[in-house]
């Protein structure tokens, strides 16, 4: 009975001692993000770098497209939403926090001779009128046009600068992320698409068989974004209820700062604060 009860008093010390010196769990904070497809991959970097240096906090980014970004932030589902454009008119109930700037270039295939496009034969392009390469100089060969898919940001720049809409574009194919449509282009000798600039010149630099099409002239280009040049040029923004909670303040200053300018670059974007 005494050993009973001397091996009893042994193991509630025991159990004591582990919960008294038991290092405390830390309360994570979560920051759920969600929108374009254009930033996800640069802002899935700050958040590591911002984790590393926060272990209390996780912060969860997916993609979907601008107007995800826009809604989700709207109905609270995401604290931060991912829009790659500037605020419409009808969404100033938002507030707008701008991280850096990119464009918009018309991608071939790097097997393509055609080397450059007018406005027009863009235009004619995406409507149908010109289904062939060999009716502009290329090879007597198809045309696949890759377009984007409603919703995303990039579909709404192209739209409004070529002045086409959504209804009289022939679509062979529709896709939703940058990725996408520079695959289909890469793989496929006979097609054209629209891509973010800093997507293209990564994946291009990375080896990928495509080329960027000028546009007005005007290379597309990171280099040509910064000097303002290139005729289409967009805000990436990280989009923000008008009363969001400090630790989201935070990092949103955090992915403002010259910290992340090298990822900023990195992903072929131009840094908010420009050539500075």
């Amino acid at each position: 009975m005494r050993n009973l009860i001397v091996a009893s008093i042994v193991a509630i010390v025991v159990i004591s001692f582990f919960a008294l010196n038991k290092k405390p769990e830390l309360s994570l904070t979560k920051i759920t993000v969600s929108g374009s497809s254009t930033i996800a991959p640069l802002v899935s970097v700050i958040a590591k770098i911002y984790e590393s240096n926060n272990p209390d906090v996780r912060i969860d980014v997916q993609s979907g497209g601008s107007s995800r970004g826009i809604a989700d932030t709207r109905s609270g589902l995401s604290d931060i939403g991912l829009v790659s454009r500037s605020l419409n008119k009808d969404e100033q109930d938002l507030i707008a926090h701008k991280i850096a700037m990119d464009g918009i270039s018309l991608i071939l295939n790097k097997e393509n001779p055609v080397g450059e496009l007018t406005h027009q034969q863009i235009v004619d392009i995406y409507t149908g009128v010109i289904s062939n390469w060999k009716e502009i100089g290329g090879k007597d060969e198809a045309i696949t046009v890759v377009n984007k898919a409603e919703g995303r940001s990039t579909l709404e720049l192209f739209q409004a600068f070529f002045g086409v809409k959504g209804s009289q574009i022939q679509a062979d194919i529709v896709i939703g992320e940058n990725e996408q449509g520079i695959k289909a282009v890469a793989g496929n000798p006979g097609a054209i698409g629209y891509v973010s600039i800093g997507s293209a010149e990564f994946s291009r630099n990375q080896g990928v068989p495509i080329k960027l099409l000028p546009l007005d002239g005007v290379s597309a280009s990171t280099a040509s974004l910064r000097s303002g040049e290139f005729p289409i040029s967009r805000p990436l923004n990280l989009v923000t209820s008008k009363s969001p909670s400090e630790e989201v303040k935070k990092f949103i200053a955090f992915a403002q700062s010259s910290v992340v300018r090298g990822s900023v670059e990195a992903q072929y974007f131009v840094p908010a604060g420009g050539s500075q």
